[in-house]
């Protein structure tokens, strides 16, 4: 799997849960990253980097 299906699927993943209060989602392609925004105004950063070539 490529980086680029990877981030897909968890971009859709995280986009489709109701086990978690996402209130918005920001990608950014340019740096491979996720902002992820929760209705309590917590925010989190997820970067996605392949680490090996299988």
């Amino acid at each position: 799997m490529n980086k680029d299906e990877f981030k897909d699927r968890l971009f859709d993943m995280l986009n489709e849960t109701d086990d978690m209060p996402i209130e918005d989602i920001e990608t950014d392609d340019r740096n491979n990253s996720f902002g992820i925004f929760l209705d309590d105004g917590t925010r989190f950063l997820i970067r996605v980097d392949k680490y090996c070539n299988m």
